[in-house]
């Protein structure tokens, strides 16, 4: 796993810009990205394209695996972020069409021989996690590429020397002359879900390339294309027709997946919460490690009455894994929270990121890669609105005077009012919509601007334009398998995934997802979606697949999460923080807030008048991103 960046350099300009100002411009953008790659680093400048790297050396840790790697005398020179899983099958599939004198045991050469072998076509045989820049001299051709899934970023922008692209935001800054103005309807997707979605960043100027596409210019032209799609995997018949042949599938493909993903050339350990999917993850690779594995879990002395420590011992001791406890203080929370937001980049409220970089950060050296259950919710179906959407009959029958009554009652009955009135809606992209946001049609999260640019914002932008357009995108499939399909092409890659990239790249660990390899996916998302939310059952499919290997207590336990309380620390220990930050002169001028409705939402949350925990999170990690965001640009103010 490293960091990329790298420019592509407007012809026009060519007796204007100097090879030394690109090297240079390059160089800065590379050690932005050094957290990612600490290990080693490389430029190279070959007009008009500059290429940047950071290493995190996981294959092949040796200097013949260094990039930018150069294939000899092809001209085909790549930057790239990730790991390729089938890097051995390839790399025999090479040797037998005759590729000889293999410079490195590295994925990197492989996929440049792939591509000296199979042009495009040899790319998408790529199965892994990957974002990669691969400049071909000879064709005059540049790709920038993701993958399927979207693990790992890549953002492109417009800058003052020409095309910009690197790993993070902050690298492609770096290249001066970016349009860094608020994109309002990021800014409108923010109020309603704590990020923005698809191509969309804060900045106006950049844009993040979508998963599965890629981005050729070639000859003076600019294409973006998919290059895969996940309708490839919704087949409309499934490969099993068999329940009880889809669960031992399902065990073997995820046995699979995890012994591919364990292959490093340093320490691989794994994040054990005790929950079903990190518990099977652990049990295939229990199955094909060689030596003692070792698994971590983290007790916070924040957890909020959560904690997964007996349950993570308990699936250690029964699979035999040395395991790791280890204890994570929050008591500097302030620091902590400003950090994310430097390696975020732009405005993120998922405050899982908060847990899991601290647990990265407790780690140190003792593992380089970890793998971990992230995917699994959206593959087998964990999240509760599954379940709600398969029995969604019932919710469309509930009378609505009882649904608004309970609306000023408890919080269990305010969360069956509000259920219940998604229901009512017909259109399905805003019924996917509301499932994933706090927020409600009769509280929405613009009360808190000012009326102006409220009128403004919510007549120029839609909230709930990346759901409307999944809906239209899977509108032939039904209403379980619509949301599950949006998750993983709309949620996924905007919000947990980039929850796990910055939060353990900020400090070089590489996570990787074996929920969410290729033979995994492709099985699972094909199968009826019937399979996947049986009764009140969640991930069925997943529990089923691993009963006799796991012990029912795991199978059939709750699912519990890291148990973030920010919504006590917003009562509590980050108040005045909060108060400091949310009621600031530049916070409120720069956003058109309120700030009489900002005080009197920060006094009802903290007297338990009223719940406004999830607008207050939003709201501050947006106020501490623009404090963050002031200092960025005045450093990527670049003159070329």
């Amino acid at each position: 796993m490293c960091g990329i960046c790298g420019l592509f350099v407007k012809s026009v300009d060519n007796n204007k810009i100097s090879i030394d100002r690109i090297t240079s411009i390059t160089e800065r953008m590379t050690e932005s990205l050094q957290h990612r790659g600490p290990d080693s680093h490389g430029v190279m400048v070959d007009f008009p394209v500059a290429l940047g790297h950071r290493r995190l050396s996981i294959l092949d840790i040796s200097a013949r695996a260094g990039q930018p790697m150069e294939l000899i005398n092809t001209g085909k020179t790549i930057s790239f972020n990730g790991e390729i899983y089938n890097f051995r099958e390839l790399r025999e599939r090479l040797i037998g069409l005759g590729h000889k004198n293999w410079t490195s045991s590295s994925d990197t050469e492989v996929l440049l021989r792939a591509y000296d072998q199979w042009g495009l076509e040899g790319l998408k045989k790529l199965e892994g996690i990957f974002a990669l820049a691969l400049w071909d001299r000879v064709e005059n051709r540049l790709i920038l590429m993701r993958d399927r899934f979207g693990v790992k970023p890549l953002f492109f922008a417009k800058s003052d020397l020409g095309l910009a692209f690197g790993s993070e935001i902050k690298s492609v800054l770096l290249a001066g002359g970016v349009d860094q103005s608020v994109d309002n309807q990021s800014f409108s997707e923010y109020l309603w879900y704590g990020n923005s979605h698809g191509k969309r960043t804060f900045f106006n100027g950049v844009s993040s390339l979508k998963p599965g596409h890629w981005l050729i210019i070639e000859n003076g032209e600019t294409k973006i294309d998919a290059w895969w799609e996940i309708e490839e995997y919704a087949a409309p018949v499934p490969a099993v027709t068999n329940k009880n042949q889809a669960y031992t599938q399902i065990r073997e493909a995820i046995d699979r997946a995890v012994k591919r993903q364990m292959v490093a050339d340093v320490p691989v350990g794994l994040f054990l919460s005790g929950g079903v999917d990190s518990s099977s993850i652990a049990a295939s690779a229990v199955q094909g490690s060689r030596s003692g594995l070792n698994s971590y879990c983290a007790g916070f002395d924040f957890d909020g009455g959560t904690n997964e420590l007996s349950k993570a011992e308990s699936v250690a001791k029964e699979l035999g894994i040395n395991h790791h406890e280890l204890t994570v203080r929050g008591s500097d929370l302030e620091s902590t929270l400003i950090s994310l937001a430097n390696f975020h980049d732009e405005p993120f409220a998922d405050a899982a990121n908060i847990p899991l970089f601290l647990m990265c950060k407790e780690m140190g050296n003792n593992a380089k890669v970890v793998l971990q259950g992230d995917g699994g919710d959206e593959i087998f179906a964990g999240y509760r609105r599954y379940s709600l959407l398969k029995h969604r009959w019932f919710w469309k029958l509930w009378p609505s005077l009882i649904s608004k009554s309970l609306q000023n009652t408890s919080p269990f009955g305010r969360r069956v009012s509000r259920i219940a009135q998604i229901f009512k809606n017909a259109d399905p992209g805003m019924v996917m919509a509301y499932l994933l946001t706090e927020e409600t049609s009769s509280r929405p999260p613009e009360r808190i601007l000012k009326a102006e640019f409220k009128e403004e914002l919510i007549k120029s932008t839609d909230p709930f334009l990346p759901y409307k357009d999944a809906a239209k995108r899977f509108h032939a499939y039904d209403p379980l398998q619509r949301m599950l399909l949006t998750d993983l092409t709309v949620q996924l890659p905007s919000q947990f995934l980039t929850k796990v990239d910055r939060a353990t790249m900020a400090v070089g660990i590489e996570a990787r997802v074996p929920l969410l390899d290729e033979k995994v996916a492709e099985l699972v998302i094909s199968l009826p979606s019937k399979w996947k939310v049986q009764g009140l059952k969640k991930k069925a499919l997943l529990r089923e697949s691993q009963r006799g290997r796991l012990s029912n207590a795991i199978l059939d336990g709750p699912k519990t999460g890291f148990g973030v309380p920010y919504k006590e620390w917003l009562r509590g220990s980050l108040y005045e923080f909060s108060c400091d930050h949310l009621l600031s002169s530049d916070f409120v001028e720069r956003f058109s807030i309120d700030r009489d409705s900002v005080e009197t939402t920060l006094f009802q949350h903290r007297s338990k008048i009223a719940d406004h925990g999830f607008l207050l999170w939003k709201l501050l990690q947006l106020s501490i991103w623009n404090s963050e965001n002031s200092t960025l640009i005045q450093k990527t103010n670049v003159s070329c």
